[in-house]
């Protein structure tokens, strides 16, 4: 009788600790699930974070305002970075500043024969013409074609690529390296977002530079048949409001876009340096520019413009023309006028927007 009690406690000795077991395992299960559950929604706070303050996955980015070259988003804007084909945006306005004629013949050279990437397929020896080679290197980023316009306007290939840089140097970029026409990857060939963003709006204020870019399809020579081409720029064809410039891809560089949107009464232009989806972000990025800024008139050309404070040597008088600037709403009431001897300047806080002679002094 003792001996089968003792077996029974020793029974419910076992199952009491087997309950205690399962209990702290189902209760240790449930913690750690709470802190891994915890630690991914502290992920999700972190990714979501970056969502909401990163403008764009881009490694580098720019946003400007073609006609006055304001600055409007940045991200990495002044890292060094390839920049692939959109390179042949700074190739396409030297040329235009080094022809005077752009339906001049070009009699394609050995050189520019093969080009790694993409080509249009030029034959040694047939002829194009300025226009025919822009639309080529343009509109399908053709490597060949850009040597070619090179070798047009230059003994050589460096001799061209010191032009390059003189036409950045000149558009305000100030951290830019050309070492070559097409943006095949080289030692040395790099820019920044900034800089081509500057180099770009430089660029479309050339009204042929705007014209060719803008072009979605076009026909030029070839040696056996005409050459049908199509850019590929895809924005071109899915918006109507977007009228240019240039895509790029090495496997360096990355996916890079400079893009150019036309809307309430604004250009601006995109730069986005290694960006997978390049063509959507540019895209928003340039849509919500032309919604928070406004091109307001800062300076208008009619209006007699007074000193702050008269005094005999002080001048009064008019500019020569309207002056606009691209602000946000919240800014527009901070713009001041201030006059310098003969010259008026407009500032927003301490920037000086613009510095315009009078061109009509009273008395």
């Amino acid at each position: 009788m003792k001996k089968r009690q003792k077996q029974n406690v020793t029974r419910i000795v076992v199952a009491i600790i087997a309950v205690v077991m399962a209990i702290t395992f189902v209760v240790g299960t449930a913690m750690t699930a709470q802190a891994s559950h915890a630690r991914k929604m502290h992920t999700v706070r972190a990714s979501s974070y970056v969502a909401m303050h990163a403008m764009t996955s881009a490694r580098a980015m720019s946003t400007i305002e073609v006609s006055t070259g304001r600055i409007l988003y940045e991200q990495n804007a002044n890292a060094k970075l390839p920049m692939a084909s959109t390179t042949k945006i700074v190739t396409a306005i030297t040329v235009l500043e080094h022809v005077q004629n752009i339906e001049d013949i070009v009699k394609v050279h050995p050189k520019a024969v093969g080009i790694e990437g993409t080509s249009i397929y030029l034959q040694k020896g047939e002829e194009l013409t300025v226009r025919e080679l822009l639309l080529g290197m343009m509109l399908r980023s053709g490597n060949d074609a850009s040597t070619a316009l090179a070798l047009h306007v230059s003994k050589t290939q460096p001799e061209f690529s010191a032009l390059m840089n003189d036409v950045a140097r000149k558009a305000g970029a100030t951290n830019s390296s050309f070492k070559n026409p097409h943006g095949l990857d080289e030692e040395g060939h790099y820019t920044t977002a900034n800089d081509l963003a500057k180099i770009s709006a430089y660029a479309m204020r050339n009204e042929l530079f705007a014209e060719i870019v803008a072009t979605k399809n076009a026909r030029i020579s070839g040696v056996e048949y005409p050459r049908t081409i199509a850019n590929k720029n895809r924005l071109l064809f899915s918006n109507k409001l977007i009228n240019g410039v240039k895509t790029g891809f090495t496997s360096k560089a990355g996916r890079c876009y400079v893009g150019a949107m036309e809307r309430n009464d604004m250009q601006v232009v995109c730069v986005v340096l290694n960006c997978g989806p390049m063509f959507e972000e540019s895209e928003t990025l340039m849509q919500r520019a032309t919604n928070e800024f406004i091109m307001h008139k800062i300076l208008p050309a009619e209006t007699v413009i007074v000193p702050a404070k008269q005094g005999k040597t002080e001048m009064m008088g008019m500019v020569d023309k309207d002056y606009f600037y691209p602000l946000r709403e919240s800014e527009i009431g901070k713009i001041e006028i201030r006059m310098t001897d003969k010259n008026v300047c407009v500032f927003l806080g301490e920037k000086l927007l613009v510095n315009a002679p009078l061109i009509s002094e009273l008395d």
